[in-house]
């Protein structure tokens, strides 16, 4: 057992954990964080994603001794992030989900994406959400909440 600090949120956290735990066990049994979803295990759905250092990063297989002093972000800390809250009310306004296991990681991949780039062409979108499963098919309304962030990000810039 070895003790790790890692930055969730704007908030430090002591986690004693076995260096190979995988991020998300520290962040949903440990922290009580349960936006992120272990789907696959495997790095294959994107249903564990989270933002680490401002790059979107996948939870269920890295390690926690990989996030020591990072800066992470979950779902959740979204909510007290402008855009992240953008986000979030544009799939929802826009009924971009349907059972919502896979919305979380698909939310933090758009955030990630639009806080780097604020004007992403749809090649950009598309390689953003590379890796991201939706297995009941929202795919068509997540593009189109994305699509209406950009256009909203262009009308406010000009």
């Amino acid at each position: 057992m070895s003790s790790f600090t890692l930055q969730i949120n704007g908030v430090a956290h002591e986690v004693d954990s076995d260096p190979a735990m995988p991020l998300i066990f520290a962040l949903r049994d440990r922290l009580g964080l349960t936006g992120a979803k272990l789907g696959c295990g495997l790095e294959q759905c994107g249903a564990c994603a989270v933002i680490a250092d401002g790059e979107k990063v996948l939870s269920c297989v890295r390690a926690i001794s990989e996030f020591e002093n990072a800066e992470i972000t979950t779902v959740e800390g979204l909510a007290d992030d402008a855009l992240g809250r953008r986000v979030q009310r544009a799939f929802a306004a826009l009924a971009a989900a349907q059972c919502g296991y896979c919305t979380p990681g698909i939310v933090v991949a758009a955030t990630a994406l639009l806080r780097s780039n604020p004007a992403p062409d749809d090649a950009a979108v598309i390689e953003a959400l590379h890796g991201h499963l939706c297995r009941c098919g929202s795919h068509n309304r997540v593009l189109k909440a994305i699509r209406g962030l950009i256009e909203e990000g262009a009308k406010n810039a000009g």
